[in-house]
């Protein structure tokens, strides 16, 4: 028996031998060789399609991506999430370490994409094939890079600048750069993407980096860089920069603010949009991926995951463009949702506001059924209604951002895009970027052009200056950006997170009376703690014991 089994090796041994070199020359049928990709220009586009992975997406990824998206809401004073589905608890708790980031940690994804990003432009000038298309392409890797680089800086502050692929004879203990360096890399690299890209892509290539994508990145990188947590002597100088990159994208002529359905802008393809990420278009979300699923009231079989504080709503003014605090707007407390800025009806759902449509809604709960959110207590979408598991805690959900047309608990989407640029934050960066130049009148004109837009009586006063100006600046980019990813970087930038973040989060319990009034008592959802050291994440532990890299203070 034994010698069987020895000559049944033995055979099998020398079957192998005389293979063996024919079976590793052969070429794998489900890949390419290295070689192969970059002899054909198709093949090389294909690699760098992959590098879009890059770019932030609607869709929600259970905690398996590093999106700075909608969902980065709940780790402001934006959004509560009661599932924690992003790990925005270590944040808000004030207990984030190098140790404990989770999905905060873009580190290692970023880098690797910025690997494959340095060995496609150093592979691509020697790609057989025509020369427009391979500019092009170079143009869209150079963009797409200088986007990981500017999630990396706005993150972490100055992080190391790797331009050349590593090999295995690499020194990977590259010393961080300053943000300072970081920063003019950044722009100096969206100059060059500029320069070889379309200033808008035809329909075909909808999504595909352009030379407005690139100049409006600029905008935003210059904005931080000009701003109080890299410019605490306020040199004029960054501003000037700032400014100027701004309104390179707005002299491009080549975008409109959108004048339809405000909620349309962000589920539409529209004039207002500069870049955008989509999805595959053969790619199909379930309705467990899609935003709607998190966002919607539970009535309407929404689980109200990312549910809007009341500090945002606080933040939307009153139709005649007055702030909710000041005496003379005629806000009410006790009637909280009448005569407030349009935006506030599109952005928000809150207790009798429609939701959805009535035949939809009809469909699920049958005759008799209502086609409006019932937050008050007993109601449909409250805790004791009809899912109590996924009640709003705080009594809002968001409209924005959502297709409310469809059954999302059966049906499927496609090709829902994420906004990364577009005109209206442009005229932010604008407007913020001539205040502080001292140009109070070009700020107040942009100001009102997205204030008109939004269908505001009235224009901002011609006389606004001083810290009630900065004051509306900033209150203007927290109402038209919310739940855009922005504000979690605006009150770091500004250095005034450790005050918008040590507040409590806020909502608020509706009681129905007897006679169908209502009252409304302001409470407080979570409490927030925000330390000095977070006003940048922390590298992972990982990192800093691989490389000797010098850790953010306070870690």
């Amino acid at each position: 028996m034994k010698n069987k089994i020895f000559i049944c090796c033995y055979i099998l041994c020398v079957i192998i031998t005389s293979c063996k070199k024919d079976v590793l020359n052969k070429t794998p049928l489900d890949s390419y060789t290295d070689q192969s990709v970059w002899s054909d220009l198709s093949l090389a586009e294909a690699f760098a399609n992959n590098l879009y992975n890059v770019l932030p997406n609607a869709e929600h990824n259970w905690d398996n991506t590093t999106n700075r998206t909608w969902a980065l809401s709940s780790a402001t004073d934006e959004a509560f999430n009661k599932f924690d589905d992003y790990n925005a608890s270590v944040m808000n708790s004030g207990s984030l370490t190098p140790d404990n980031l989770g999905v905060f940690d873009i580190w290692a994804p970023t880098y690797k994409i910025i690997q494959n990003c340095n060995i496609f432009l150093s592979k691509i000038d020697n790609v057989p094939g025509d020369q427009a298309r391979r500019n092009g392409l170079k143009g869209e890797v150079t963009y797409l890079r200088a986007y990981a680089y500017f999630k990396l800086t706005r993150d972490y502050g100055g992080v190391p600048l790797i331009t050349k692929p590593f090999d295995l004879n690499s020194d990977f203990k590259a010393a961080r750069n300053s943000y300072d360096e970081c920063s003019s890399f950044i722009a100096s690299e969206l100059d060059k993407a500029a320069a070889l890209l379309p200033v808008q892509q035809g329909s075909a290539s909808y999504g595909r980096a352009t030379k407005g994508a690139a100049l409006a990145l600029k905008s935003t990188l210059l904005l931080y860089a000009a701003s109080p947590q890299w410019n605490p002597t306020n040199d004029m100088a960054k501003w000037q920069k700032a400014s100027d990159a701004a309104k390179a994208v707005i002299d491009l002529n080549a975008f409109q603010l959108f004048n339809g359905n405000y909620a349309d802008l962000f589920t539409t393809k529209n004039s207002e949009l500069i870049m955008v990420r989509e999805t595959n278009k053969q790619y199909m979300w379930s309705a467990f991926q899609g935003v709607e699923m998190f966002l919607s009231p539970s009535g309407f079989h929404g689980w109200a995951s990312f549910a809007p504080s009341q500090n945002l709503v606080d933040a939307f003014g009153t139709a005649d463009g007055k702030d909710v605090n000041d005496p003379t707007s005629g806000y009410n407390p006790q009637h909280p949702y009448v005569n407030r800025d349009p935006r506030f009806y599109q952005d928000i759902v809150f207790d009798g506001r429609p939701y959805g449509q009535p035949a939809f809604c009809q469909d699920r709960y049958g005759v008799g059924s209502t086609n409006v959110a019932e937050f008050y207590e007993g109601g449909l979408d409250s805790p004791q209604g009809w899912d109590k598991w996924n009640n709003s805690v705080t009594r809002y959900t968001f409209r924005k951002y959502c297709d409310t047309t469809y059954n999302f608990n059966s049906e499927t989407q496609t090709n829902k895009f994420w906004i990364i640029s577009r005109l209206s934050e442009i005229y932010l960066n604008y407007a913020e970027a001539q205040f502080y130049l001292g140009n109070n009148a070009t700020a107040i004109q942009y100001l009102n052009l997205i204030r008109q837009r939004a269908g505001i009586k009235n224009p901002l006063s011609s006389a606004l200056s001083g810290a009630a100006l900065e004051n509306k600046i900033r209150n203007e980019r927290q109402v038209e950006l919310c739940l855009e990813g922005h504000r979690y970087y605006d009150v770091r930038r500004w250095k005034i997170a450790d005050v918008t973040e040590n507040k409590p989060l806020m909502g608020v319990v509706i009681t129905k009376n007897a006679d169908g009034s209502k009252t409304y008592n302001y409470t407080q959802v979570q409490t927030r703690t925000f330390k000095p050291q977070h006003y940048l994440l922390p590298i992972p532990t990982s990192e800093i014991n691989r490389t000797n890299l010098v850790q953010n203070p306070g870690y």
